[in-house]
């Protein structure tokens, strides 16, 4: 999926995505797309791992850039957001986050992320599902 207009945007706005230098990337696969997040002063726990938070907002965010390109011009939110952490990452490593779209509707859309290390371990799984809205007239 090709997502270089959303990134555009989301580079433009900053916020979360670029607090944590959360950088996304077009797939040649239709309804998935990745993100990848080194894990860094910004984004750990006092022990040194990578927070279970800040998994949780690259999930979320990559899906919302996702759900963005599918459907351009809407404004796509995050509704709910679960997961599993399954393993620790210490700081200096890099994640990555891969998302499949599982249901696209007119409003909803699923996806369903895996973050992996740099060894290609997978350290958690991610729910996410967004809601699609089209943005205020004015």
């Amino acid at each position: 999926m090709n997502i270089e207009k959303e990134k555009a945007v989301i580079e433009k706005q900053g916020g979360l995505s670029k607090t944590l230098n959360m950088e996304f990337l077009s797939t040649e696969e239709p309804d998935t797309c990745m993100a990848r997040m080194k894990v860094d002063d910004l984004n750990r726990q006092p022990f040194g791992f990578l927070s279970g938070g800040a998994t949780l907002a690259l999930c979320e965010n990559l899906a919302g850039v996702a759900s963005m390109a599918l459907c351009p011009g809407k404004i796509c939110v995050g509704i709910n957001v679960s997961g599993n952490h399954l393993r620790t990452v210490l700081v200096g490593d890099t994640v990555t986050a891969y998302a499949q779209l599982q249901y696209k509707g007119r409003t909803l859309h699923e996806w369903q992320i895996n973050v992996k290390n740099s060894k290609g371990e997978l350290i958690s799984t991610v729910h996410v599902t967004n809601y699609i809205l089209s943005p205020r007239k004015e």
